[in-house]
């Protein structure tokens, strides 16, 4: 994927928009799925947490102290225990998935009971927007937003949490 200026626009501000409630759980045990190929979202936070791993189908080779990264692809079992995050984090990846409940589902499995799960997501009305960007503009990348299977509103997202036996 070629990332351009508007790529890399939006993926610092839907780092800069989580954040502020990651550094809330200081020195929390964190899980970014779908972390990218450059993880910045956790190279971003590494000062605000314990550990830190990415998880992705092509992520790049990252082990350090605090962070790490593993290959995988997003819709099987996560290579976790039970209850081993406080914190997971999903930026722009429900929408590429064919089945997010099952993501979701194992998502709830390995957060633990008061744990936190922070989703971004394009919404039903991005999608003009961003299909015109993409498609007229060429200011983002094609191939990301062909693959997009679905756009959410906010019910949308609290169904497939409730399904997934999260408590919204």
């Amino acid at each position: 994927m070629k990332e351009t200026i508007l790529d890399k626009f939006l993926r610092k501000y839907r780092i800069r928009m989580v954040k502020p409630t990651i550094e809330k759980y200081n020195n929390c045990k964190l899980l970014d799925i779908g972390c990218g190929w450059e993880a910045k979202l956790l190279k971003s936070i590494e000062n605000y947490i314990d550990y830190g791993v990415g998880i992705d189908f092509k992520p790049p080779k990252l082990k350090t102290k605090k962070l790490e990264t593993i290959e995988s692809v997003l819709e099987k079992e996560l290579p976790f225990e039970n209850e081993s995050f406080y914190v997971v984090t999903m930026l722009a990846v429900l929408e590429h998935l064919s089945y997010p409940e099952d993501i979701l589902k194992e998502i709830h499995r390995v957060l633990k009971k008061d744990g936190r799960l922070i989703i971004t997501v394009p919404s039903k009305i991005a999608k003009p927007i961003l299909e015109f960007l993409a498609y007229k503009m060429h200011v983002i990348d094609r191939l990301e937003i062909e693959d997009h299977k679905k756009y959410y509103n906010k019910k949308d997202i609290f169904e497939a949490a409730e399904i997934s036996n999260f408590i919204v």
